[in-house]
C-alpha cells in the first residue's frame, strides 16, 4: 500500500472516527502548501525549506492550524517522518504565527504525538478530536507554573501528604508523567490524589480525571472523597447512571467497567479524554489484566499502592518509569506507627491451633498448568478462584471452622462490654466456605438470630447501597463479622476494624500487606461509635499456612507484636 493509498484507506478513516470531515476544508486541509523563506530556516533544517506540502493540517474553530500530522505508506517506521513533521509545524508557525501546532506522524496503524516544546513524542491510539485539540491549546497557553502553586491542606495537610503532593508537581515541571506514590494503607492516599487533582485543576493543568479501581464498592468510596473535598467538581457516575457522560470533571470507575466503554465498537470517548489518570493500587497484575484501557488513554499517569517498597515487583516500578525501589514518593508503615503521635495502629498476632496449621496447605496444592493459566490471565497466584478445588474441600471442613470461630470468639478484640467481637473480617477461601462459616457463626451463638456473622461478596446486589450489607457492617451495630471472598481483601474503609482472621492461604506478600490494611486506620475522635470507644492495636489471627512465606518465614512482616 503505497501512501495514497494509505491516507484515503486508514488514515482518512481514522480521521473521521475523531470527527474530522477530511473533505471540508474549514476542518482539515489536505497537502496544505507552505512557503518559507529560506533565509528564515536555519541551515541543519535545509532538507524542509523551501517549497513543502504537509499532508493533514487540522484546523481550530478559528481557523488557524491546530495540527500537523506526516503520513507515510502503511509498510514502513512512522517515525521517518518524525522530524519532518516538526519542521512543518515550526514553519506554519513562522508563516501564519500563533501557537506551534500539535505534532502527528502515522503510517495508518500507528500515530504518534508530540507536543513540541513541552514533551517528547508519544504512541497513541488514535487522532485527537477537535475538542481535545482546542483543550490541549488552551492548557498549554493558560496553565501556571506548579512551584508555587499552594496546596489545600483542608483536604490533605500532613506533613507527608504535602511531600508527596509537591513530589508530584516537582517531577510535572520537569515533564515527567508518570508517577508512583507507595504510601502505607490509611495514611491518606485517597485525600493526597484528590489535593493533586485539586491543585492540577486549579493550576489549569487538567480538565479531567479518571479514577480507577478494581471494584465497585471502593469506587463508591472514592466517590463519597471527592463529593466530600470538591462538591463543585461535575462527577460520574450518578446514582444508577450506566451510559458514560462526557459533560463531567471527575471520573471514577472500576478497570472492568472502563475497559467494556473501550471495547465497545459505538466507544464515543476519545483516547485523549482524559488529562489525567489515577490507579488505585497499581501492582503488575492489575496492569496486565487492564493494559488496554491504559495504552488506550496515553496520558499522564499517577500510580498508587500501599505495598512496601521493598517487596513491590520491580515491573512496577518499570510500569512508572522508575527505578528499582525508588516511587516518586514513599510513606512506610514503621514511619506512621512511629510518629509522635501515631498515624496508624500497631498490630498484635495470634497463630490459631488447629488440624488446618497441622496439616498445611502449601503453594504446591496449585498445580503448574493452573499457576501457567493465571500468569497468561496477567494474575497473580494469590487471586486463584478456589470454589471446586480440593483446597476449598480442605478449608471448608467443617470441624476445623468451628474450631477456628471458637478459639476467635475467646481470643479476639471485644467491644466495650467485653462480650461479643469488635468489627472483624474473615477472608474466606471461597464462597461455600465463607457460608460455611455463617452457618458455625449461627449454629454455635444463635441468641444473636443470624446477625452476628453476614456474608459480603461483590457479585451479591444486597451488599451496595445505602442499608446494604457493606453500609450495616461499617455504621451499624450489627453485623460483627463480615465472611469476605475478596471483596473486602483491599481499599475498603472501616476505622472500627480490630480483629482480621486469615482463613485462606495468602501466597502473595502483596496481597497480605494489603490485607492487613484493613485494620491500620486510627479512630475518628469526633465519630465514635458505641461498639468501639478506644483501638490501641488491632488482631491479626492466622495459621502459619495462612500467611505467605518471605524468606523462608511465615510470620507477619517486621512491625507486628505477638
Amino acid at each position: 500500500m503505497n501512501e495514497a493509498e494509505t491516507r484515503k484507506d486508514i488514515i482518512d478513516k481514522r480521521l473521521k472516527i475523531a470527527g474530522w470531515d477530511v473533505d471540508d476544508r474549514s476542518n482539515v486541509i489536505k497537502e496544505l502548501s507552505i512557503i518559507v523563506d529560506n533565509n528564515l530556516i536555519p541551515e541543519e533544517a535545509a532538507p524542509y525549506s523551501g517549497n513543502q506540502f504537509s499532508d493533514y493540517v487540522l484546523l481550530g474553530k478559528d481557523g488557524r492550524p491546530l495540527g500537523v500530522i506526516e503520513a507515510k505508506k502503511s509498510s514502513v517506521d512512522p517515525s521517518i517522518g518524525r522530524e519532518q513533521a516538526k519542521q512543518y509545524c515550526y514553519n506554519i508557525q513562522k508563516n501564519q504565527g500563533g501557537e506551534i501546532p500539535f505534532c502527528f506522524y502515522t503510517n495508518g496503524h500507528e500515530i504518534f504525538f508530540w507536543d513540541l516544546e513541552n514533551y517528547p513524542p508519544r504512541k497513541v491510539h488514535g487522532f485527537p478530536t477537535k475538542g481535545d485539540l482546542e483543550r490541549y491549546n488552551y492548557v498549554r497557553r493558560a496553565r501556571r507554573p506548579l512551584y508555587g502553586e499552594f496546596i489545600n491542606i483542608k483536604i490533605a495537610g500532613r506533613d507527608y501528604q504535602i511531600r508527596a503532593i509537591r513530589a508530584v508537581m516537582e517531577e510535572l515541571e520537569r515533564k515527567r508523567r508518570t508517577f508512583l506514590l507507595v504510601m502505607a494503607t490509611g495514611t491518606g492516599k485517597t485525600r493526597t490524589c484528590i489535593a493533586i487533582v485539586e491543585a492540577l485543576m486549579r493550576a489549569g493543568w487538567a480538565e479531567r480525571v479518571l479514577f480507577l479501581v478494581d471494584r465497585i464498592a471502593l469506587r463508591d468510596q472514592a466517590l463519597e472523597a471527592f463529593k466530600e473535598h470538591l462538591p463543585n467538581e461535575p462527577r460520574w457516575p450518578k446514582v444508577g447512571e450506566k451510559n458514560i457522560s462526557q459533560d463531567r470533571r471527575i471520573y471514577v470507575s472500576t478497570y472492568p467497567t472502563m475497559l467494556n466503554i473501550v471495547r465497545n465498537e459505538e466507544n464515543t470517548l476519545s483516547p485523549h479524554f482524559f488529562d489525567l489518570i489515577i490507579i488505585d493500587e497499581s501492582h503488575r497484575s492489575i496492569y496486565n489484566t487492564y493494559k488496554e484501557v491504559l495504552d488506550y488513554f496515553s496520558t499522564i499517569t499517577l500510580g498508587l499502592t500501599a505495598t512496601p517498597t521493598d517487596v513491590i515487583d520491580h515491573n512496577t516500578f518499570k510500569i512508572f518509569n522508575c527505578d528499582d525501589g525508588v516511587p516518586t514518593f514513599a510513606y512506610s508503615y514503621e514511619e506512621a506507627i512511629s510518629h509522635i503521635p501515631p498515624y496508624l495502629s500497631t498490630f498484635q498476632v495470634m497463630k490459631i491451633k488447629t488440624k488446618f496449621q497441622e496439616e498445611g496447605i502449601s503453594k504446591r496444592t496449585i498445580s503448574l498448568e493452573d499457576q501457567k493459566r493465571l500468569i497468561l490471565e496477567g494474575k497473580e497466584i494469590e487471586e486463584i478462584n478456589y470454589e471446586g478445588t480440593e483446597l476449598e474441600k480442605t478449608v471448608i471442613n467443617k470441624g476445623t471452622n468451628a474450631l477456628i470461630v471458637k478459639e476467635f470468639m475467646e481470643e479476639c478484640i471485644k467491644d466495650p462490654n467485653g462480650v461479643l467481637p469488635g468489627k472483624t473480617i474473615f477472608f474466606c477461601a471461597s464462597k461455600a466456605h465463607a457460608r460455611r462459616i455463617e452457618q458455625i457463626f449461627d449454629s454455635l451463638y444463635p441468641e444473636y438470630n443470624g446477625e452476628l456473622a453476614k456474608v459480603l461478596v461483590s457479585e451479591d446486589p444486597r451488599v451496595y447501597g445505602k442499608g446494604g450489607l457493606l453500609d450495616q457492617f461499617t455504621h451499624n451495630d450489627m453485623p460483627r463479622v463480615a465472611l469476605s471472598v475478596d471483596m473486602l481483601d483491599t481499599g475498603i474503609d472501616i476505622r472500627e476494624l480490630v480483629n482480621l482472621v486469615f482463613a485462606k492461604p495468602v501466597y502473595s506478600y502483596t496481597k497480605f500487606w494489603q490485607m492487613i490494611g484493613r485494620g491500620t486506620r486510627l479512630l475518628e475522635p469526633t465519630e465514635m461509635k458505641p461498639w468501639c470507644s478506644e483501638k490501641e492495636a488491632f488482631l491479626i489471627a492466622y495459621f502459619s499456612e495462612s500467611a505467605p512465606s518471605v524468606s523462608g518465614q511465615t510470620d507477619p512482616p517486621t512491625g507486628c507484636r505477638a
